[in-house]
């Protein structure tokens, strides 16, 4: 494609959900083969990454329903892989953090996934890499306010 073929917002969404297609198939199996499902995999790299958590900051994280989420929770704590310790800030809250076993678990799961996902973006040099990054974001950031907008709107209709 020369650099003065137009390109559409169509035709890019067309290329944007065909990319995230791919490299999410390459992901689901990577994590597929460490014996843990795609919303365990994303709770406990949270908790890796991030320290201790609440449900709700887990989830604000990893998009699922609350009732979702808790079965979720339930099932890594019966595994022996969280443990949930009473919160100082809200008695009514738990805070989730990472067992000893479920550190070792996610750091393997976590350093094979990475590894399959730069093997997979590898086409990529480090500045093409940066580059891609920005421009997803602006282009998220943007879709999101968008998005926002109408829904502001129509919560000011309904309140007149």
């Amino acid at each position: 494609m020369s650099e003065k073929t137009p390109i559409d917002a169509p035709g890019l969404w067309i290329v944007l959900l065909r990319s995230y297609r791919a490299l999410s198939h390459i992901a689901e199996r990577s994590i597929s083969g460490t014996g843990l499902g795609l919303t365990d995999f994303a709770t406990l790299e949270a908790l890796m990454h991030k320290g201790p958590l609440t449900i709700g900051e887990i989830q604000s994280k990893v998009p699922l329903a609350l009732g979702s989420m808790t079965a979720v929770v339930d099932r890594l704590e019966r595994r022996g892989l969280i443990l949930r310790t009473p919160s100082p800030d809200d008695r009514r809250a738990k805070v989730l953090k990472l067992s000893l076993k479920g550190r070792t678990a996610v750091k393997d799961a976590f350093s094979r996934h990475a590894a399959d996902l730069e093997s997979a973006m590898a086409v990529l040099t480090p500045r093409e890499k940066r580059q891609l990054r920005a421009l997803l974001k602006k282009l998220g950031r943007f879709a999101a306010a968008a998005e926002a907008k109408p829904k502001a709107r129509a919560k000011s209709r309904n309140i007149r």
